[in-house]
């Protein structure tokens, strides 16, 4: 399939900067496996919920990986801007730069302030030293601080790493640090958030577990190369970033006894399913499962183990896109972004909920 298959045309108008006064309050819309589309509250999710079915959330807690600071060289300081995106040791990461061009293997950089907090002995700041710089606006930074300690510097003077249309529009303020994260991240390690569980309350989950919602958690550290463009013509040439996650022996275990009992497995956000998917690929069925995922999810794929999907609006031509257009159809989701649009619903992270059926469950 070729990349303008994706594309459809979506005013400015409809893109969330913000998020909504309330989780849950946003607006949920239902496409049902023969496209047919019902327009719903989020906070009303419990209502397609039965007793025995599964929903599998991802706990990975985002990191304020957005930093702005000082390259040192000799006696020369310049302004450096940089968005984690890959953590590769307790120490290092690979970042996009701004200016990466200036940027050089052994200059250092300086960050933030952390004078009179619990990182003072480190001089009150955050250091890093360039080691490579592989092109493409990337570099590889190794920080001074590893570890735990690394990851509070970073909720200290990091900001929250906002997606690229977000970014360019307004700075992350310190009220992102709570609304771009779901209410139940537990794992430091994502530089972009798992957006479908932002929709989610404290609320909303213990209504679920009333019911007898089974909810499961899995672990995937989102990258940054998410909000990545595919640049190829012919979608089978581009190449995913490689994410790390984990599915634990017994939430493969609560699908297993779910999908023998007829019950049905809900992934939230596109994270969960490839993830679950991932877990899925060699054998056919779900097993417990770690390491790094490039699944790349596209029209023809063979879903192994999940039923239903919650998640947001997605870029027109982005991999997300043909992620759900793969789980409910093409043409269905052609149509329900094109009434999605009209009817006003809000894209992208801090956007609007929807709930696919799936085409391929029957």
């Amino acid at each position: 399939m070729q990349l303008d298959d994706f594309d459809f045309d979506l005013p400015e108008s409809n893109i969330a900067l913000e998020p909504h006064p309330t989780r849950d309050g946003s607006k949920l819309l239902r496409v049902l496996p023969d496209g047919a589309l019902e327009d719903h509250v989020f906070k009303n999710l419990l209502r397609f919920f039965k007793p025995g079915d599964v929903v599998v959330l991802n706990n990975s807690r985002v990191l304020p990986a957005a930093l702005k600071g000082k390259r040192l060289r000799g006696e020369s300081e310049a302004n450096v801007q940089l968005n984690l995106h890959k953590r590769v040791s307790s120490n290092e990461w690979f970042a996009f730069a701004k200016p990466a061009k200036r940027m050089k293997v052994g200059d250092r950089l300086r960050f933030g302030d952390l004078a009179g907090s619990s990182q003072a002995c480190f001089e009150g700041r955050l250091e890093a030293t360039i080691v490579e710089t592989p092109g493409g606006g990337e570099i590889l930074v190794r920080f001074d601080l590893d570890g735990v300690a690394l990851d509070e510097a970073l909720k200290l003077v990091g900001d929250m790493p906002l997606p690229p249309y977000i970014a360019s529009k307004r700075a992350a303020g310190e009220e992102d640090k709570e609304t771009y994260q779901t209410v139940y991240a537990e794992h430091d390690g994502s530089v972009a958030a798992p957006t479908a569980g932002l929709h989610f309350t404290d609320e909303l989950l213990a209504g679920l577990k009333e019911i007898g919602v089974d909810l499961q958690f899995v672990t995937l550290h989102v990258g940054a190369g998410t909000f990545l463009p595919v640049k190829v013509d012919d979608i089978k040439s581009h190449k995913m970033h490689a994410e790390w996650g984990q599915v634990s022996a017994e939430t493969v275990e609560a699908i297993r006894s779910a999908k023998l009992a007829g019950k049905r497995v809900c992934a939230v956000g596109t994270t969960s399913l490839r993830l679950l998917e991932s877990a899925a690929l060699e054998t056919g069925e779900i097993e417990p499962w770690t390491g790094e995922t490039d699944i790349f999810i596209t029209p023809g794929f063979q879903f192994k183990v999940v039923d239903r999907l919650i998640t947001n609006f997605h870029l027109p031509k982005s991999t997300l896109f043909m992620l759900v257009s793969a789980f409910s159809g093409l043409d269905v989701m052609q149509s329900a972004y094109k009434a999605a649009i009209e009817r006003d619903y809000r894209f992208y992270s801090y956007g609007d909920g929807c709930l696919l059926e799936g085409a391929h469950n029957g």
